[in-house]
This record gives structure tokens, C-alpha cells and sequence, in this order.
């Protein structure tokens, strides 16, 4: 996960980098995906999410588009 100031910076570094361009999210998205994906870590029953389980996750913080559905 990378941050940039703009839209016109991602596009620039995908192109120096000739890289993909992926979808770019809010910090506050960020955030809130960065609560629900480590909240739990430090649990003692903790156990790795299963495939749909990280997706249902995504979807919860309205990450939606085919991106993170890979």
C-alpha cells in the first residue's frame, strides 16, 4: 500500500514504475480496513481468515470494486 498527494501522482509513479494502477482509497478507508484487518491479532483464539472471510471484510469497509475481490 502506497500514499500519494493526488490522483496525477499515483498515475505518474505507475507510469515511472510501469506498474499497474490499482484502486486508490481514502485514508480514512484505510483506516478503518486497518481496524478491522489487525483488531483481532493479539487474540489468543486468533486464526487466519479464510478467503471469503477477508472479502466480506473489504466489502465491510466499502472496499467493493473487482480490485480487492481478487
Amino acid at each position: 500500500m502506497l500514499l500519494f498527494r493526488s490522483e496525477e501522482a499515483i498515475d505518474a509513479w505507475c507510469k515511472a514504475a510501469t506498474e499497474p494502477r490499482g484502486e486508490a482509497v481514502s485514508l480514512e478507508t484505510v483506516w478503518a480496513l486497518s481496524q478491522a484487518w489487525y483488531g483481532d491479532r493479539i487474540s489468543p483464539g486468533y486464526r487466519g481468515r479464510t478467503l471469503e472471510e477477508a472479502r466480506r471484510l473489504f466489502a465491510k469497509v466499502g472496499l467493493t470494486v473487482p480490485f480487492w475481490q481478487r
